[in-house]
């Protein structure tokens, strides 16, 4: 709970990839407490009150999935919820001058995307989507040590995208920037 709370605060990314990984891991040790508790509470060296608190936030998540349908695969609602949330940042970017830099970065997946599509089978996302999906199933196939079906070449191309897009995201949360090209007062 204590890295998700950090990664959304400083990288939303990494934060829906942790949340991601942490699903299947939470339906690796089927949702049990005392799996739970031994595989991800248990070897940190922290107080009681934390060690509390993590089960119960690990269990919460566990019991959003199962409520959500999603015991046997598939991503919270929240974590698509804030995909969407980039993906309309990324549509809003395309179109507005303070988007130049980004649209660059984008133009260089952009011929990537079908075939990244067909590897993935997955034609009913966005691109942004599709980006994540990607990020996530090169992270699984590193983790695993096998040959990923999504080239380090693309996964080079999609990194920069979605790094871009995250610092993007966290500058119009915080105020920083006006999506229509104005600097937000300091």
């Amino acid at each position: 709970m204590d890295i998700a709370r950090q990664k959304r605060d400083e990288n939303i990314a990494e934060y829906i990839l942790y949340i991601w990984q942490l699903e299947d891991l939470l339906r690796a040790l089927r949702f049990e407490p005392r799996a739970v508790h031994e595989t991800l509470v248990a070897p940190r060296d922290a107080s009681d009150e934390w060690r509390r608190e993590a089960q119960e936030w690990y269990m919460d998540i566990a019991a959003l999935l199962q409520k959500e349908g999603k015991a046997e695969g598939g991503h919270l609602d929240h974590t698509l919820h804030l995909v969407g949330e980039m993906g309309d940042l990324h549509l809003m970017l395309m179109e507005q001058p303070v988007g130049r830099r980004y649209r660059e970065l984008f133009a260089r997946l952009a011929p990537s995307l079908p075939g990244l599509r067909t590897t993935l089978g997955r034609d009913d996302v966005s691109d942004i989507e599709l980006a994540f999906r990607a990020l996530y199933a090169a992270m699984l196939y590193r983790m695993k040590g096998t040959r990923a079906e999504v080239t380090d070449e693309v996964i080079q191309l999609i990194s920069p995208v979605i790094a871009a897009l995250a610092d993007m995201y966290h500058k119009v949360e915080r105020g920083e920037i006006d999506l229509y090209g104005e600097p937000a007062p300091r």
